[in-house]
């Protein structure tokens, strides 16, 4: 078959993004780049399906923010508040004087969720948003 026949192509990069991912490499103990690329693809395709669907996932949303942001916390009060039916949990954290680290556990339909995150994230003052989840078997 030929779909499962290894296929050959170049990648171009800066000098320190490719150190880095060599370190990143060596650190998963993956034998060569193409096997830590193929899983970086399988993962990047398998998010995307997931974000395209209805499907039902659950997962988390880290948000690091400045708490000192001028109506930050107002707003994102009010997105969760619109959205709380996706939301199972949320833990915050003082990491010091001005940052803070929120946890935000969800379930729910995929494009749900990644509009949550979306709005959640673009906020001013929130400094770093990462969204991970994985699909949710319905009984």
């Amino acid at each position: 078959m030929e779909d499962s026949m290894l296929k050959r192509f170049g990648v171009s990069m800066e000098g320190s993004l490719l150190r880095k991912f060599d370190h990143l490499v060596k650190k998963r103990g993956y034998e060569n780049r193409s096997e830590a690329v193929r899983d970086l693809v399988r993962d990047a395709l398998l998010q995307q399906s997931w974000e395209e669907d209805e499907q039902l996932v659950a997962g988390s949303l880290l948000l690091f923010y400045n708490h000192h942001q001028r109506h930050l916390l107002e707003e994102m009060t009010a997105i969760q508040h619109h959205m709380h039916h996706l939301i199972l949990a949320t833990m915050h954290f003082h990491l010091d004087h001005a940052s803070c680290l929120e946890i935000i556990v969800v379930k729910g339909k995929a494009d749900e969720i990644e509009l949550l995150s979306n709005q959640l994230t673009s906020l001013k003052g929130v400094d770093y948003g990462k969204f991970t989840l994985a699909p949710v078997e319905q009984i």
